[in-house]
Protein backbone atom coordinates (compact mmCIF):
# COMPACT_ATOMS: atom_id res chain seq x y z
CA UNK A 1 0.00 0.00 0.00
CA UNK A 2 1.41 3.34 -0.85
CA UNK A 3 0.56 5.38 2.29
CA UNK A 4 1.89 2.50 4.06
CA UNK A 5 5.15 3.22 2.30
CA UNK A 6 5.13 6.78 2.70
CA UNK A 7 4.68 6.52 6.35
CA UNK A 8 7.02 3.59 7.23
CA UNK A 9 9.79 5.55 5.42
CA UNK A 10 8.98 9.06 7.42
CA UNK A 11 9.46 7.10 10.53
CA UNK A 12 12.44 4.30 9.83
CA UNK A 13 15.80 5.16 10.23
CA UNK A 14 17.61 6.02 7.37
CA UNK A 15 21.17 4.53 6.82
CA UNK A 16 23.78 7.16 8.55
CA UNK A 17 26.33 9.45 7.02
CA UNK A 18 28.90 9.12 9.83
CA UNK A 19 30.62 6.28 10.78
CA UNK A 20 32.09 5.87 14.11
CA UNK A 21 35.75 5.52 12.20
CA UNK A 22 34.72 9.35 11.33
CA UNK A 23 35.96 12.60 13.79
CA UNK A 24 32.36 13.41 13.07
CA UNK A 25 30.51 12.64 16.90
CA UNK A 26 26.94 11.17 16.16
CA UNK A 27 24.58 12.64 18.47
CA UNK A 28 21.62 11.00 19.78
CA UNK A 29 18.84 12.04 22.30
CA UNK A 30 20.98 9.34 24.58
CA UNK A 31 23.93 11.05 24.65
CA UNK A 32 23.36 14.77 23.43
CA UNK A 33 23.02 16.24 27.09
CA UNK A 34 26.21 14.46 28.75
CA UNK A 35 28.24 15.19 25.26
CA UNK A 36 27.45 18.73 24.45
CA UNK A 37 25.38 20.42 27.15
CA UNK A 38 27.25 19.02 30.00
CA UNK A 39 30.55 19.85 28.04
CA UNK A 40 33.40 21.92 28.95
CA UNK A 41 33.80 22.39 25.04
CA UNK A 42 33.29 24.09 21.75
CA UNK A 43 30.54 22.36 19.75
CA UNK A 44 29.86 22.47 16.46
CA UNK A 45 26.39 20.50 15.79
CA UNK A 46 25.12 19.77 12.37
CA UNK A 47 21.40 18.66 12.40
CA UNK A 48 20.52 16.77 8.99
CA UNK A 49 18.82 14.04 6.84
CA UNK A 50 20.65 11.20 5.30
CA UNK A 51 17.53 12.35 2.00
CA UNK A 52 18.66 15.96 1.60
CA UNK A 53 20.95 16.62 -0.89
CA UNK A 54 22.82 19.98 0.64
CA UNK A 55 23.82 17.60 3.41
CA UNK A 56 25.34 14.75 1.12
CA UNK A 57 27.38 17.46 -0.13
CA UNK A 58 28.23 18.97 3.08
CA UNK A 59 29.71 15.35 4.78
CA UNK A 60 32.77 15.33 2.87
CA UNK A 61 33.68 18.92 4.14
CA UNK A 62 32.22 18.18 7.53
CA UNK A 63 34.70 15.32 7.75
CA UNK A 64 37.44 17.20 7.43
CA UNK A 65 36.96 19.96 9.12
CA UNK A 66 35.97 17.62 12.17
CA UNK A 67 39.20 15.54 11.14
CA UNK A 68 41.51 19.49 11.14
CA UNK A 69 39.96 20.44 14.18
CA UNK A 70 40.43 17.16 16.38
CA UNK A 71 40.91 17.74 20.07
CA UNK A 72 40.54 21.74 19.54
CA UNK A 73 36.82 21.67 18.45
CA UNK A 74 34.04 19.33 19.23
CA UNK A 75 32.83 18.44 15.79
CA UNK A 76 28.96 16.44 15.84
CA UNK A 77 26.18 15.88 14.17
CA UNK A 78 22.74 14.58 14.38
CA UNK A 79 20.49 12.76 12.13
CA UNK A 80 17.03 14.30 12.44
CA UNK A 81 14.91 11.37 10.28
CA UNK A 82 15.97 9.44 13.49
CA UNK A 83 15.71 11.95 15.79
CA UNK A 84 13.37 14.78 15.26
CA UNK A 85 12.38 15.23 19.01
CA UNK A 86 16.00 16.87 19.39
CA UNK A 87 15.83 18.62 16.01
CA UNK A 88 12.41 19.74 17.21
CA UNK A 89 13.60 20.72 20.57
CA UNK A 90 16.81 23.27 19.09
CA UNK A 91 13.71 24.31 16.77
CA UNK A 92 15.28 22.69 13.12
CA UNK A 93 13.58 24.25 10.36
CA UNK A 94 15.23 22.93 7.51
CA UNK A 95 18.70 20.59 6.44
CA UNK A 96 21.52 21.14 7.03
CA UNK A 97 20.87 23.49 10.18
CA UNK A 98 24.70 24.11 11.85
CA UNK A 99 24.83 25.56 15.26
CA UNK A 100 27.55 26.73 17.76
CA UNK A 101 27.49 25.55 21.21
CA UNK A 102 30.07 27.95 23.18
CA UNK A 103 29.89 29.09 26.59
CA UNK A 104 26.09 29.16 27.38
CA UNK A 105 25.09 25.85 25.72
CA UNK A 106 21.75 26.97 26.59
CA UNK A 107 21.50 29.68 23.66
CA UNK A 108 23.46 27.85 20.97
CA UNK A 109 23.95 30.52 18.29
CA UNK A 110 23.01 30.04 14.43
CA UNK A 111 26.35 29.11 12.31
CA UNK A 112 25.72 31.40 9.05
CA UNK A 113 29.56 30.87 7.27
CA UNK A 114 30.35 29.00 4.09
CA UNK A 115 30.12 25.41 3.85
CA UNK A 116 33.49 24.65 2.62
CA UNK A 117 35.89 23.06 5.38
CA UNK A 118 38.72 25.60 5.01
CA UNK A 119 34.98 28.41 5.98
CA UNK A 120 33.64 25.88 8.53
CA UNK A 121 37.25 25.69 10.28
CA UNK A 122 37.58 29.60 10.13
CA UNK A 123 34.57 29.95 11.70
CA UNK A 124 35.36 27.37 14.10
CA UNK A 125 38.35 29.17 14.83
CA UNK A 126 36.50 32.72 15.47
CA UNK A 127 34.17 30.90 17.48
CA UNK A 128 37.11 29.67 19.82
CA UNK A 129 38.78 33.00 20.40
CA UNK A 130 35.13 34.27 21.41
CA UNK A 131 34.46 31.07 23.45
CA UNK A 132 37.54 31.64 25.93
CA UNK A 133 37.08 35.67 25.92
CA UNK A 134 34.17 34.42 27.62
CA UNK A 135 35.67 32.38 29.95
CA UNK A 136 38.26 34.82 30.93
CA UNK A 137 35.05 37.41 31.67
CA UNK A 138 33.51 35.05 33.65
CA UNK A 139 30.55 34.39 31.30
CA UNK A 140 29.84 30.83 31.05
CA UNK A 141 32.45 27.75 29.86
CA UNK A 142 30.80 25.11 31.59
CA UNK A 143 28.50 22.66 30.68
CA UNK A 144 25.70 25.41 30.49
CA UNK A 145 23.41 22.81 31.76
CA UNK A 146 24.61 22.13 35.28
CA UNK A 147 21.90 21.17 37.55
CA UNK A 148 23.75 24.38 39.86
CA UNK A 149 22.76 26.66 37.23
CA UNK A 150 19.27 28.67 36.96
CA UNK A 151 18.31 27.32 33.94
CA UNK A 152 19.71 23.35 35.34
CA UNK A 153 17.06 24.32 37.44
CA UNK A 154 14.19 25.99 35.70
CA UNK A 155 14.71 22.70 33.69
CA UNK A 156 14.47 20.31 35.73
CA UNK A 157 10.89 21.80 37.32
CA UNK A 158 7.89 19.23 37.46
CA UNK A 159 5.69 17.94 39.57
CA UNK A 160 5.53 14.35 40.89
CA UNK A 161 1.62 14.77 40.12
CA UNK A 162 2.25 13.89 36.64
CA UNK A 163 4.10 10.73 37.43
CA UNK A 164 1.28 7.95 37.91
CA UNK A 165 1.78 5.45 40.61
CA UNK A 166 1.64 2.06 39.74
CA UNK A 167 0.29 -0.63 41.86
CA UNK A 168 -0.32 -4.66 41.75
CA UNK A 169 -3.90 -3.59 41.86
CA UNK A 170 -3.50 -0.99 38.85
CA UNK A 171 -1.34 -1.85 36.45
CA UNK A 172 -3.00 -3.89 34.30
CA UNK A 173 -6.14 -1.84 33.82
CA UNK A 174 -3.93 0.97 33.38
CA UNK A 175 -1.13 0.00 31.29
CA UNK A 176 -1.63 -3.05 29.67
CA UNK A 177 -5.11 -2.86 28.79
CA UNK A 178 -5.08 0.87 28.10
CA UNK A 179 -4.13 2.72 24.62
CA UNK A 180 -1.54 4.42 25.59
CA UNK A 181 2.28 4.67 25.20
CA UNK A 182 3.85 3.87 28.98
CA UNK A 183 7.40 4.37 30.18
CA UNK A 184 7.55 3.06 33.45
CA UNK A 185 10.37 3.60 36.38
CA UNK A 186 10.67 0.26 38.70
CA UNK A 187 12.66 1.95 41.68
CA UNK A 188 13.59 1.16 44.78
CA UNK A 189 13.32 4.10 47.58
CA UNK A 190 16.93 3.38 48.92
CA UNK A 191 18.58 3.28 45.48
CA UNK A 192 20.72 6.33 45.03
CA UNK A 193 20.42 6.25 41.16
CA UNK A 194 16.81 5.84 41.54
CA UNK A 195 16.86 9.45 43.87
CA UNK A 196 18.77 11.48 41.12
CA UNK A 197 16.95 10.36 38.49
CA UNK A 198 13.15 12.01 40.50
CA UNK A 199 13.65 15.15 39.62
CA UNK A 200 14.01 14.34 36.04
CA UNK A 201 11.46 12.00 36.07
CA UNK A 202 9.05 14.03 37.35
CA UNK A 203 10.50 17.19 35.16
CA UNK A 204 10.18 14.78 32.14
CA UNK A 205 6.61 13.12 32.84
CA UNK A 206 5.08 17.15 33.30
CA UNK A 207 6.52 17.78 29.96
CA UNK A 208 5.37 14.73 27.70
CA UNK A 209 2.10 15.25 29.38
CA UNK A 210 1.30 18.59 27.47
CA UNK A 211 2.96 17.47 24.67
CA UNK A 212 1.48 14.39 23.65
CA UNK A 213 -1.65 15.40 24.95
CA UNK A 214 -1.40 12.30 27.64
CA UNK A 215 -1.14 9.68 24.84
CA UNK A 216 2.60 9.34 26.33
CA UNK A 217 2.27 8.70 30.11
CA UNK A 218 5.40 7.99 32.78
CA UNK A 219 4.79 6.03 35.90
CA UNK A 220 6.43 4.43 38.39
CA UNK A 221 6.41 1.13 40.61
CA UNK A 222 8.11 0.91 44.28
CA UNK A 223 9.70 -2.63 43.53
CA UNK A 224 10.29 -2.94 47.37
CA UNK A 225 6.32 -3.00 47.49
CA UNK A 226 5.00 -4.33 44.62
CA UNK A 227 7.84 -7.30 44.09
CA UNK A 228 5.16 -9.49 42.14
CA UNK A 229 5.40 -6.82 39.51
CA UNK A 230 8.98 -6.60 39.47
CA UNK A 231 9.40 -10.20 39.47
CA UNK A 232 7.11 -10.58 36.48
CA UNK A 233 8.65 -8.40 34.23
CA UNK A 234 12.61 -9.56 35.57
CA UNK A 235 13.60 -6.51 37.54
CA UNK A 236 17.28 -7.37 38.56
CA UNK A 237 18.37 -3.88 39.03
CA UNK A 238 17.40 -0.46 40.19
CA UNK A 239 16.23 1.68 38.43
CA UNK A 240 14.82 0.19 35.51
CA UNK A 241 12.57 1.60 33.21
CA UNK A 242 10.24 -0.01 30.64
CA UNK A 243 8.68 1.01 27.56
CA UNK A 244 5.26 -0.40 27.48
CA UNK A 245 2.81 -0.56 24.16
CA UNK A 246 -0.62 -2.18 23.64
CA UNK A 247 -0.60 -5.42 22.01
CA UNK A 248 3.32 -5.60 22.25
CA UNK A 249 5.68 -7.26 24.44
CA UNK A 250 7.33 -4.79 26.62
CA UNK A 251 11.00 -3.62 25.73
CA UNK A 252 14.30 -1.70 27.86
CA UNK A 253 14.44 1.80 27.61
CA UNK A 254 18.30 2.35 27.31
CA UNK A 255 18.67 5.95 26.77
CA UNK A 256 19.41 8.85 28.91
CA UNK A 257 18.67 9.39 32.31
CA UNK A 258 18.10 13.83 31.94
CA UNK A 259 14.84 15.05 31.53
CA UNK A 260 15.55 15.85 28.10
CA UNK A 261 17.01 12.23 26.63
CA UNK A 262 13.57 11.21 28.48
CA UNK A 263 11.27 13.36 26.61
CA UNK A 264 12.91 12.82 23.17
CA UNK A 265 12.43 9.22 23.40
CA UNK A 266 8.90 9.88 24.78
CA UNK A 267 7.86 12.52 21.51
CA UNK A 268 9.53 9.82 19.22
CA UNK A 269 7.41 6.71 21.00
CA UNK A 270 4.19 9.16 20.42
CA UNK A 271 5.14 9.61 16.61
CA UNK A 272 5.79 5.78 15.83
CA UNK A 273 1.78 5.27 18.09
CA UNK A 274 0.18 7.51 15.85
CA UNK A 275 -2.52 6.52 13.94
CA UNK A 276 -2.34 6.65 9.59
CA UNK A 277 -4.79 9.56 8.38
CA UNK A 278 -8.25 8.97 7.42
CA UNK A 279 -8.83 8.19 4.08
CA UNK A 280 -11.83 10.16 2.00
CA UNK A 281 -13.12 10.17 -1.03
CA UNK A 282 -14.33 13.79 -2.32
CA UNK A 283 -18.10 12.24 -2.58
CA UNK A 284 -20.13 16.33 -2.24
CA UNK A 285 -19.48 19.62 -1.29
CA UNK A 286 -20.05 19.59 2.46
CA UNK A 287 -17.52 16.39 2.96
CA UNK A 288 -14.84 18.18 1.14
CA UNK A 289 -15.02 22.02 2.68
CA UNK A 290 -15.53 20.68 5.95
CA UNK A 291 -12.32 17.91 5.82
CA UNK A 292 -10.38 20.90 4.42
CA UNK A 293 -11.43 23.65 7.12
CA UNK A 294 -11.32 21.08 9.98
CA UNK A 295 -7.55 20.38 9.66
CA UNK A 296 -4.37 23.13 8.74
CA UNK A 297 -3.35 21.17 5.95
CA UNK A 298 -5.38 18.80 3.78
CA UNK A 299 -4.07 16.33 0.96
CA UNK A 300 -6.07 16.43 -2.46
CA UNK A 301 -5.00 13.51 -4.70
CA UNK A 302 -6.58 13.67 -8.20
CA UNK A 303 -6.48 10.55 -9.47
CA UNK A 304 -6.89 8.46 -13.12
CA UNK A 305 -10.25 6.37 -13.75
CA UNK A 306 -9.52 3.28 -12.19
CA UNK A 307 -9.48 0.85 -15.75
CA UNK A 308 -6.16 2.96 -15.94
CA UNK A 309 -4.23 2.09 -12.55
CA UNK A 310 -6.26 -0.57 -10.52
CA UNK A 311 -6.43 0.16 -6.79
CA UNK A 312 -3.40 0.67 -6.11
CA UNK A 313 -3.38 4.52 -5.74
CA UNK A 314 -6.68 4.49 -4.08
CA UNK A 315 -4.96 5.03 -0.13
CA UNK A 316 -4.92 8.78 0.04
CA UNK A 317 -6.19 11.55 2.44
CA UNK A 318 -8.86 12.93 0.38
CA UNK A 319 -9.18 11.82 -3.72
CA UNK A 320 -11.20 12.23 -6.58
CA UNK A 321 -11.57 10.96 -10.04
CA UNK A 322 -9.97 12.62 -12.92
CA UNK A 323 -12.30 14.57 -14.45
CA UNK A 324 -15.48 14.34 -11.49
CA UNK A 325 -14.64 17.69 -9.81
CA UNK A 326 -13.43 19.93 -12.69
CA UNK A 327 -13.49 23.21 -10.40
CA UNK A 328 -11.14 21.45 -7.59
CA UNK A 329 -8.82 20.62 -10.40
CA UNK A 330 -8.97 24.56 -11.90
CA UNK A 331 -8.46 25.88 -8.93
CA UNK A 332 -5.55 23.80 -7.92
CA UNK A 333 -3.95 23.82 -10.90
CA UNK A 334 -4.12 20.32 -11.88
CA UNK A 335 -5.92 19.53 -14.88
CA UNK A 336 -4.09 19.65 -18.17
CA UNK A 337 -0.27 18.13 -17.24
CA UNK A 338 -1.59 14.54 -16.09
CA UNK A 339 -2.29 12.25 -13.80
CA UNK A 340 -1.81 10.75 -10.66
CA UNK A 341 -1.56 14.71 -9.58
CA UNK A 342 -1.14 15.79 -6.09
CA UNK A 343 -1.53 18.98 -3.83
CA UNK A 344 -1.61 20.11 -0.18
CA UNK A 345 -4.25 22.88 0.48
CA UNK A 346 -4.25 25.01 3.22
CA UNK A 347 -8.37 26.68 3.67
CA UNK A 348 -7.33 28.56 6.35
CA UNK A 349 -4.83 30.55 4.34
CA UNK A 350 -6.67 29.49 0.76
CA UNK A 351 -3.24 28.58 -0.44
CA UNK A 352 -2.17 25.44 -2.14
CA UNK A 353 1.22 23.70 -3.01
CA UNK A 354 1.46 21.35 -5.81
CA UNK A 355 3.33 18.22 -6.50
CA UNK A 356 6.15 18.45 -8.92
CA UNK A 357 7.97 15.46 -8.77
CA UNK A 358 6.92 11.97 -9.45
CA UNK A 359 3.46 10.28 -8.32
CA UNK A 360 5.55 7.72 -6.14
CA UNK A 361 6.96 6.92 -2.67
CA UNK A 362 9.69 8.89 -2.93
CA UNK A 363 8.20 12.03 -4.91
CA UNK A 364 5.79 12.18 -1.95
CA UNK A 365 7.82 11.32 0.88
CA UNK A 366 9.81 14.50 -0.29
CA UNK A 367 7.00 16.57 -0.96
CA UNK A 368 5.75 15.97 2.21
CA UNK A 369 8.83 16.21 4.08
CA UNK A 370 9.33 20.12 2.14
CA UNK A 371 5.62 20.32 3.33
CA UNK A 372 6.68 19.87 7.08
CA UNK A 373 9.67 22.60 6.84
CA UNK A 374 7.18 25.14 5.73
CA UNK A 375 9.26 25.14 2.22
CA UNK A 376 8.55 25.16 -1.25
CA UNK A 377 6.30 27.47 -3.60
CA UNK A 378 2.70 27.62 -2.69
CA UNK A 379 -0.31 29.48 -5.14
CA UNK A 380 -3.27 30.76 -4.19
CA UNK A 381 -6.54 28.95 -4.66
CA UNK A 382 -8.19 29.62 -7.77
CA UNK A 383 -11.36 32.25 -6.59
CA UNK A 384 -10.12 32.53 -3.36
CA UNK A 385 -12.10 29.57 -2.09
CA UNK A 386 -12.73 25.14 -2.02
CA UNK A 387 -15.35 25.57 -5.28
CA UNK A 388 -18.06 23.97 -5.81
CA UNK A 389 -17.94 20.05 -5.07
CA UNK A 390 -19.89 17.81 -7.42
CA UNK A 391 -21.93 14.99 -5.71
CA UNK A 392 -21.03 11.94 -7.19
CA UNK A 393 -21.54 7.73 -6.34
CA UNK A 394 -18.77 6.67 -3.93
CA UNK A 395 -16.39 4.49 -5.24
CA UNK A 396 -17.66 0.42 -4.74
CA UNK A 397 -14.11 -0.52 -3.60
CA UNK A 398 -13.32 -2.88 -6.58
CA UNK A 399 -11.56 -2.98 -10.00
CA UNK A 400 -13.12 -1.97 -12.73
CA UNK A 401 -14.08 -4.27 -15.34
CA UNK A 402 -13.48 -3.46 -19.25
CA UNK A 403 -16.76 -3.53 -21.10
CA UNK A 404 -17.83 -6.83 -22.73
CA UNK A 405 -17.69 -6.78 -26.63
CA UNK A 406 -19.84 -8.60 -28.53
CA UNK A 407 -17.75 -11.58 -30.62
CA UNK A 408 -17.81 -10.77 -33.85
CA UNK A 409 -19.10 -13.52 -36.98
CA UNK A 410 -16.54 -13.91 -39.78
CA UNK A 411 -17.87 -16.56 -40.93
CA UNK A 412 -20.26 -14.89 -44.11
CA UNK A 413 -16.66 -13.01 -44.91
CA UNK A 414 -15.41 -13.96 -48.14
CA UNK A 415 -12.22 -14.06 -47.82
CA UNK A 416 -11.00 -13.75 -51.26
CA UNK A 417 -11.80 -10.40 -51.34
CA UNK A 418 -8.86 -9.69 -49.84
CA UNK A 419 -6.80 -11.13 -52.38
CA UNK A 420 -7.78 -8.43 -54.72
CA UNK A 421 -5.60 -4.84 -55.30
CA UNK A 422 -7.69 -2.71 -55.94
CA UNK A 423 -8.88 -0.57 -52.78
Amino acid sequence: MLLGAVISSLLVAAQCVYSPNDDVVTLTPSNFQREVVESDSLWLVEFYAPWCGHCQRLTPEWKKAASALKGIVKVGAVDCDQHKALGGQYEIRGYPTIKVFGANKNKPEEYQGGRTSESIIDSALGALRSFVKDRLSGRGGGGGGSAGSDSGRQQRTGSKKDVIELTDDNFDRQVLNGDDVWLVEFFAPWCGHCKSLEPEWAAAASEVAEQTKGKVKLGAVDATVHQGLASRYGIRGFPTIKIFSKGEEPIDYEGGRTRADIVARALDLFSESAPAPEILEILNDDLAKKTCEDHQLCIVAVLPHILDTGNLFRRLWLWTEAGAQPDLETALGIGGFGYPAMAAVNARKMKFALLKGSFSEQGINEFLRELSFGRGSTLPVGGGAIPKINTVEAWDGKDGELPVEDDIDLSDVDMDDFDKDEL
